[in-house]
């Protein structure tokens, strides 16, 4: 008689959880949590404390202070001496406070819908589900860190430090990140915002404009020169995000701001980017200062490559539908691991669509399948050969 894969067995377990899974989100979806609202974040904090708690059997460590609160735990290894795993997530959201007023959680058919279901408060979910299934099966596994922050959205500022202290002891980083469509990211762009502020002189526009200098019209020649520095071949992207200027509808602008997302593949491509950006000038008096830096070097392919392939192969054993890789323009804390030379696969979360868009949504009978592959790969890493 053939002996069943104990992995396999780990993906009907969690299908037994999905009903499960939807309260838990459900519960966290219902706790708005946008990235700067602390006592929101704490609150929700508390939230994923408690699934946590009851979940892994074990209370979470607070990290971090009251702005951007951290959960963490530690899973000891089963029979296993392979290094340790760190599972990352975070528990903020790109949505406004009172999002939830007009847009509640739902579910209709297999969709969940919410402000921040689909990025990530389902991965949260499936991540400490795959745990407790983990758990519950007893199978030699190494040592599992978990890792919730309350920043990603906004560049974690504060969580950086947070993930880059507990991913130097890490073997492997599991990021459960959201995923379109199924696919999981072994690739993302870095990730650099600035700030351009153009200074000029104010004067009554209507008096006496010749006397002022505009600094709306030194902005406007900036935004023209910013767009030429994208390289498309490369896959660079420069782009004027926010604009302001000017003090009264009658005055000649003495100041204006200019905002600028920058994406690119490679580290020579932002250092290049970068360097352009401090030498922007405009015609006329007017002086530019730029503020802002590179917030994450990019996520080369090579950092997932074999993690990929472990995965596909976790899927196999799980009769799970068959994977595929993308390369996305999005940023992650898993930039921060992949730039530490420490092997990172992003997107092992949520399935589904609309991250930061209204009406983003998760498919709800993918969240056990997704929890499996996540624990099954948690097991394949403690069974390869060191």
């Amino acid at each position: 008689m053939r002996t069943p894969d104990p992995v396999a067995e780990l993906a009907a377990r969690l299908a037994s959880e999905q009903s499960a899974m939807v309260a838990a989100l459900r519960t966290l979806v219902c706790s708005e949590s946008p990235s700067n609202h602390p006592d929101l974040l704490e609150s929700t904090a508390g939230l994923v404390a408690d699934l946590g708690n009851r979940l892994l059997g074990t209370p979470a460590k607070r990290l971090g202070d009251g702005a951007a609160p951290a959960l963490h735990w530690h899973l000891p290894g089963v029979h296993c001496e392979s290094p340790p795993v760190l599972v990352l997530a975070h528990l903020d959201t790109v949505w406004p406070a009172g999002t939830l007023a007009r847009w509640p959680f739902t579910v209709t058919g297999d969709r969940a819908s919410g402000p921040g279901a689909f990025d990530m408060k389902a991965g949260l979910v499936q991540a400490l589900f795959a745990l407790s299934a983990l758990d519950a099966a007893d199978l030699p596994r190494p040592a599992v860190a978990v890792l919730v922050t309350a920043d990603e959205e906004v560049g974690s500022p504060d969580g950086r430090a947070l993930v880059e202290e507990c991913a130097r002891e890490a073997g492997a980083v599991l990021v459960v990140e959201p995923s379109a469509d199924g696919a999981l990211k072994v690739a993302r762009k870095g990730v650099a915002n600035y700030s351009v502020h153009v200074t000029g002189r104010a004067a009554h526009a209507g008096l006496e404009p010749d006397k002022g200098v505009n600094a709306l019209v030194g902005a406007a020649h900036l935004v023209i020169a910013v767009e030429h520095l994208a390289d498309p071949a490369a896959g660079t992207t420069v782009t004027p995000t926010m604009a302001t200027a000017g003090s009264s509808p009658n005055t000649v602008p003495s100041s204006a701001r200019v905002a600028i997302d920058v994406r690119a593949a490679t580290v020579a491509e932002q250092q290049r980017v970068d360097k352009a950006l401090r030498d922007l000038r405009v015609p006329g008096e007017a002086d530019v200062r730029v503020e802002g830096a590179i917030n994450r070097a990019p996520m080369e392919e090579a950092a997932a490559e074999a993690l990929y392939l472990l995965a596909k192969h976790v899927a196999d054993r799980c009769g799970l539908p068959p994977l595929r890789s993308v390369r996305v323009g999005g940023g992650s804390d898993g930039n921060f691991t992949a730039a530490l030379g420490i092997p990172t696969l992003d997107g092992l979360g949520a399935v589904g669509a609309g991250a930061h868009a209204e009406g983003e949504y998760v498919v709800v009978s993918a969240m056990p399948q997704r929890a499996a592959l996540l624990a099954g790969l948690i097991v394949e890493l403690g069974e390869e050969p060191r």
